[in-house]
């Protein structure tokens, strides 16, 4: 996966190829041990994105209050 600026949407399209991928077994074990550390990013990335959101949302809520 390229290090640009992935949506969410994106990320979770990325993560789903991987694991067509990996379910496929037709890789090699290097190969699946590089698209396992590639999900582990992507995981990594929404995580981030969402917890974004989510701290957005609750001081969006607070100013609400």
């Amino acid at each position: 996966m390229a290090a640009k600026k992935m949506s969410l949407e994106e990320c979770f399209e990325g993560l789903d190829d991987i694991i067509v991928d990996l379910q496929s077994g037709e890789l090699s074990l290097e190969d699946s041990f590089k698209k396992y550390e590639d999900g582990m990013k992507l995981i990594k990335k929404c995580t981030e994105t969402i917890d974004k959101v989510e701290k957005k949302l609750i001081v969006f809520e607070n100013e609400q209050e």
